[in-house]
């Protein structure tokens, strides 16, 4: 009885995910009673092997073939579907970013089996597994129950609902190589090129994002959470009444129709805070509102507020960064 973990790499690159996904993985295989097995798909996987056992992985299954040069959702399925017969492990598991589900989800429709995706808690039990789940955004939480009959489990724990912890000690990391055999059809959605649009901290990834709102009342109004967002190291997102009005552009936008944020500290700045805007938000560190509306949704939900005009209060912060940088 073992428990896979699917880990994420880009072409080699390890995804900040795995960590979550190692430190998920360890706590379900300890109540499991049994080992962590990562999985690494495609081109540029072995080389992170190391990784994964220092994560906790006893065994690392290196999974490749011709066609896995680049991510493929129905080809990582079809790998992942093949190496379970070959395993038969008590339950497959990732982390619920947009690859992890939609190649959990195709193993799943493959496989015949029920997924139950974005966990925050799993209680394995005889036959029966219960959890808690994420729903409608965030918004709601689910308790539900996952039966499985004489298949393997198939969960994701949400992305950033299990802080990611390194490792007690690193597992023995055992490296089995194995060879899917994928049918020419499979290839029909695997990357074939990219277009680079940017270089450095990216949003999902930056430790400081600094947002505006409507109330920062124009496109030119966020120069100034540039100029803030570049002296402490991080980006600038916006709302979707922001995207809407054609002040940033869509790639900006933090949300649940938008990107999912975890910075150490989140400033959001005229942003009134709807449901779908805190989804996107609501795994940050510490969250710091600037609003005349002492009642928005943001302002009630932060940790710390400035209840007054953004337009003074971010060029005061500002002008404070730069005396005591000397700058």
């Amino acid at each position: 009885m073992t428990l896979l973990v699917i880990l994420e790499h880009d072409r080699g690159k390890w995804s900040e995910a795995n960590d979550e996904a190692l430190t998920a993985a360890r706590l379900l295989a300890g109540d499991m009673g049994t080992d962590v097995h990562a999985v690494l798909i495609g081109d540029g996987g072995l080389d992170l092997a190391g990784q994964a056992a220092a994560g906790g992985a006893a065994v690392v299954h290196n999974v490749t073939a011709p066609m896995l040069t680049d991510f493929g959702p129905e080809a990582f399925g079809e790998s992942v579907v093949q190496l379970v017969a070959a395993e038969s492990p008590a339950a497959v598991m990732a982390v619920g970013t947009s690859r992890g589900n939609e190649v959990m989800a195709h193993v799943a429709a493959r496989m015949d089996l029920p997924f139950v995706a974005n966990c925050t808690t799993i209680t394995p039990g005889d036959g029966m597994w219960s959890m808690t789940r994420i729903q409608w955004g965030g918004s709601l939480l689910e308790d539900a129950t996952l039966d499985s009959g004489d298949g393997p489990k198939l969960v994701s724990f949400g992305h950033h609902a299990v802080v990611a912890e390194p490792a007690p000690a690193p597992g023995a990391g055992t490296v089995q190589d194995f060879s899917p055999n994928l049918d020419e059809s499979l290839a029909r959605t695997i990357v074939k090129g990219r277009d680079v649009q940017e270089a450095g901290v990216t949003l999902s990834t930056a430790p400081v994002v600094v947002s505006g709102g409507r109330g920062v009342g124009s496109a030119e109004g966020f120069e100034q959470l540039e100029e803030l967002a570049g002296l402490l190291g991080g980006r600038v997102g916006c709302s979707r009444a922001v995207t809407n009005l054609g002040w940033r552009n869509h790639t900006d936008q933090v949300g649940q129709t938008g990107t999912r944020i975890a910075p150490e500290i989140y400033i959001a700045t005229g942003i009134s805070g709807a449901i779908q805007h805190w989804v996107g938000a609501m795994a940050s560190k510490r969250i710091l509102a600037i609003n005349t509306d002492r009642e928005a949704n943001m302002v009630v939900k932060a940790d710390y507020a400035v209840i007054a005009d953004l337009h003074k209060v971010v060029p005061a912060i500002t002008a404070e960064i730069k005396k005591r940088k000397g700058l």
